[in-house]
């Protein structure tokens, strides 16, 4: 198959990430950026990572170019404003979306066609540090992808593996999103909602307990989805995060930025008052973070 072309809408951490691997390998990949930051922009990325430091050129542009593949890596909150950017879908060819949450990928389908978007989900700790400089603090980057993109996708993952990610493709899309999601509610409010670290909230009888109650919510709201959710495997991964990392929920928080509330816990809240199930847990959580933040009109209304 012939090197893709890689274009990444969301050049914060993961985009970062994403681009600068798929370079790394020889991939042509263009960073698509805000008009403000176009004359400025490097010509390479730089990436710190415990699985190597990269630097490697890339090409820039305000407007989705041609290309094969175009990965989504913005802020749920940003996604509406982000898409502008997409000024000629018919030259794009894949739609990679890795934000946070469920919703997105209906969206995007309505709005691009259903065989154009690939659902895909990433577990990482990435940031950007400065423009054009990323890096990567977890120990772990783990990337799954709808079982469609295989043909396409594959040996891209396959690059991917060789610089460390743990890549897999997965055929039941509602197991994909929610296998996430479910994880990530309860890291994201937990941490936001106490403003610590995952090592304080492990530590905490109090954290702890409502974290894993939160889990054992979403995974019930997953299944009633479709979803094939082995719970205790999801505690047990939780149990074994590493104590410094922190949700990018609690660093919007702390910086004053709309954090991604609704995308995170909303699919959990919505689902439970579809099929009827009770989630205490994560109600309490989703308070305690809307006390902390002014962005978010309530979801418990």
């Amino acid at each position: 198959m012939p090197t893709l072309k890689h274009a990444i809408l969301g050049a914060g951490g993961v985009g970062g990430l994403i681009g600068a691997t798929a370079a790394h390998f020889g991939a042509p990949v263009t960073m698509i950026v805000r008009p403000e930051a176009a004359a400025t922009y490097r010509s390479e990325i730089q990436l710190e990572s415990s699985f190597g430091n990269l630097r490697v050129p890339v090409a820039h542009a305000v407007e989705a170019p041609a290309c094969d593949v175009l990965w989504i890596t913005v802020k749920a909150t940003q996604l509406d404003a982000a898409l502008s950017a997409i000024g000629k879908p018919e030259s794009v060819g894949a739609i990679v979306p890795l934000l946070n949450g469920i919703d997105h990928i209906a969206a995007l389908r309505s709005r691009f066609g259903a065989g154009k978007v690939i659902p895909a989900t990433i577990a990482v700790e990435s940031e950007r540090v400065a423009p054009g400089h990323f890096v990567h603090r977890s120990p772990f980057c783990r990337l799954n992808v709808a079982s469609a993109g295989k043909p396409l996708l594959n040996q891209t993952l396959e690059n991917f593996q060789k610089f460390g990610f743990e890549c897999g493709f997965i055929d039941n899309e509602a197991t994909l999103m929610w296998s996430k999601l479910v994880f990530l509610a309860a890291f994201a409010l937990t941490t936001t909602a106490a403003d610590t670290n995952i090592g304080g909230i492990l530590k905490d009888p109090k954290w702890r307990e409502l974290g894993v109650a939160c889990i054992r919510e979403g995974s019930a709201v997953a299944v009633a989805e479709g979803a094939a959710i082995d719970t205790d495997t999801v505690i047990a991964a939780a149990l074994k995060m590493h104590d410094a990392m922190r949700s990018s929920m609690q660093k919007d928080v702390e910086q004053g930025n709309p954090p991604e509330l609704d995308a995170i816990a909303g699919p959990i809240l919505r689902g439970a008052r579809k099929h009827n199930l009770e989630v205490p847990a994560t109600k309490e959580l989703v308070a305690l973070v809307e006390r902390r933040t002014k962005f978010c009109p309530s979801l418990l209304q």
